[in-house]
């Protein structure tokens, strides 16, 4: 009998929400960087074992908003979390609870939602003997159904929360092909590496007021090669000159980064152009945040 689960993973930003979805699903479709806020929109994973179909979406991490777009991002968090099987809720074991957090926990009790807790970063904790101290009270304040500490970063415990989230599978019809693993558009994964990079190598504010998106993708199939077009959109021309860098160095350095990372995925040699424009103050304009497709509507 086919059976499916559909989880939603949420929690602060870098607490690794992204990088658990990756090892989860064994593939790289969601960007990873050490900034805040690299999750911008819902990313859904998909990995069906045997006759259980796993489908997994990453969401936005918990933040204060500031500009229309983090208002966006947050509802997506929110609306991520209704009618699903089972809530993974990722913390950073290494950092204090945040008020956000604890509101989601508390909401999700009162709810009777089913929540994994997965305190990650393990790897990091210099007093391991917290951990425990920590599980005690996260179980008697929010009563999650269970609690696991992991590393994401040294594949330590992932396999315990794919067995733990196998058992909250339902009976079900599968709702994707078993040989699928993202929904995720080409284009649209195409455009989130480059960006990957951009956030990799740029410092301080710049990397969050940009934008990149896909303008063409063609297969040259007698040469094997895939063109890729993309635009990389700043807030201010200041930003832009930092994007392209000096002689255009820092362009040169995101797009062969971005090659690698692409090649990888496609499997296929790839021709990648990138061209910068400016927005002014794109994400607090609602038509430039749905065209960029960073809204869930």
């Amino acid at each position: 009998m086919p059976k499916s689960a559909f989880v939603t993973i949420a929690g602060r930003t870098n607490a690794g929400k992204s990088s658990l979805l990756n090892a989860l699903v064994g593939e790289k479709i969601a960007s990873v960087s050490n900034k805040p806020q690299t999750t911008r929109t819902r990313i859904t994973g998909i990995k069906t074992i045997g006759d259980t179909q796993l489908v997994f979406m990453d969401t936005p991490g918990l933040h204060k908003p500031k500009n229309k777009l983090s208002e966006h991002m947050l509802n997506t968090v929110t609306e991520s979390v209704v009618d699903i099987d089972l809530l993974l809720f990722m913390m950073d074991c290494t950092r204090q609870m945040t008020p956000q957090e604890e509101a989601m926990l508390l909401d999700c009790k009162r709810r009777k939602r089913p929540v994994i807790v997965i305190l990650n970063k393990i790897d990091l904790l210099e007093d391991k003997t917290r951990l425990a101290g920590m599980m005690v009270g996260i179980q008697s304040r929010f009563d999650p159904a269970s609690i696991i500490p992991i590393s994401v970063t040294e594949q330590d415990g992932v396999d315990l929360v794919e067995q733990e989230v196998l058992s909250h599978a339902k009976e079900s019809p599968h709702f994707f092909p078993d040989e699928m693993f993202t929904d995720q558009p080409e284009k649209v994964i195409a455009a989130e590496m480059v960006r990957e990079q951009l956030l990799r190598m740029l410092d301080d504010e710049v990397p969050h007021g940009i934008a990149v998106m896909t303008e063409s993708m063609t297969e040259r199939e007698e040469q094997d090669i895939l063109d890729i077009s993309v635009v990389i959109y700043c807030e201010r021309e200041s930003h832009k000159g930092i994007v392209i860098g000096k002689k255009g160095a820092m362009l040169k350095r995101v797009a062969s980064a971005a090659r690698t990372s692409l090649e990888d995925f496609f499997r296929i040699k790839v021709n990648l152009q990138c061209w910068v424009k400016v927005k002014e103050d794109w994400r607090n304009r609602e038509g430039l945040i749905r065209s960029f497709g960073l809204t869930e509507d």
